[in-house]
C-alpha cells in the first residue's frame, strides 16, 4: 500500500507547490467566482462556466466544491448537478488521459519492469479504492488521477468509480446550493474537503496497516 500512497503524496504536493502563491487570493477568487456566476442570466453560460472551470480543475486552483454549490443556487439541484458532474467528470477523464499519453512513458523509462508490474498488480488491486476516498480531497483527488494514470491503470477500471463518486459530489454540492442559505451552503463546501480530507486520511492509514 505505501508503494501507492507514497507516489501519490509526492505528485499531490507537485501540484499543491504551484498553488501556494494562489492562497492568499483564494476569498478573492471564491467572491469572482460567486459573482461572476450569479450575474449570468443566460442558463446555458453559466452552466458552460461551471463545465470549463471544473474540467481545468487539474491544471488551476479551482475551489470545486465552492463551484459546485454556486452551480446548485443558480442552476437549480438538476442542473447544477449535471454542470459539475459533466465538468468533474471531464477534468478527471483529461487528467487521467494526459497521465496515462505523456507520463507513462516516462515511467517505462525510468522504473524497472519489475517494479512497473509490481505497480501494476497494486494499482488494480486498490486503483477503485484509492480513488473512492481520495476523490472528495482537494490536490489528492487529482494527484490519485494523475498517479493511476501513469501507473497504467486501465480506463475501464478508472471510469466506474470516479463517474459514480463524481455523481454524488456533484448532487451533494448542489443540493446545498439550492436549499440551503447560499453564506451557509458555502461555508458547508469550505468545511465538507476538509471533513474528507480527515476521512480519507483515517481510511488509508487503517488500509497501509493491513
Amino acid at each position: 500500500m505505501r508503494q501507492i500512497l507514497l507516489p501519490i503524496l509526492l505528485i499531490a504536493l507537485a501540484l499543491a507547490v504551484p498553488i501556494v502563491p494562489f492562497l492568499g487570493f483564494g476569498p478573492a477568487l471564491e467572491a469572482w467566482l460567486e459573482s461572476a456566476i450569479e450575474r449570468t442570466v443566460d442558463p446555458v453560460f453559466a452552466a458552460a462556466l461551471v463545465v470549463g472551470l471544473l474540467g481545468v480543475d487539474v491544471f488551476l486552483p479551482i475551489p470545486s466544491s465552492v463551484l459546485s454549490t454556486l452551480g446548485g443556487e443558480v442552476l437549480g439541484f438538476w442542473g447544477g448537478t449535471a454542470a459539475s458532474f459533466a465538468g468533474l467528470s471531464l477534468g478527471a477523464a483529461v487528467g487521467f488521459g494526459l497521465a496515462r499519453a505523456a507520463a507513462r512513458p516516462l515511467v517505462r523509462r525510468l522504473a524497472a519492469p519489475e517494479d512497473l508490474e509490481r505497480i501494476g498488480r497494486l494499482s488494480r488491486r486498490l486503483g477503485t479504492a484509492v480513488l473512492i476516498v481520495t476523490r472528495p480531497v482537494p490536490i489528492l483527488a487529482e494527484a490519485a488521477v494523475v498517479f493511476f494514470g501513469a501507473a497504467g491503470l486501465p480506463w475501464r477500471r478508472f471510469l466506474p468509480p470516479v463517474t459514480i463518486v463524481n455523481l454524488v459530489i456533484a448532487a451533494a454540492y448542489s443540493a446545498l446550493g439550492r436549499w440551503v442559505h447560499l453564506p451557509a451552503a458555502l461555508l458547508a463546501a469550505i468545511v465538507a474537503p476538509a471533513i474528507a480530507a480527515w476521512i480519507a486520511q483515517r481510511v488509508v492509514a487503517k488500509t497501509s496497516h493491513r
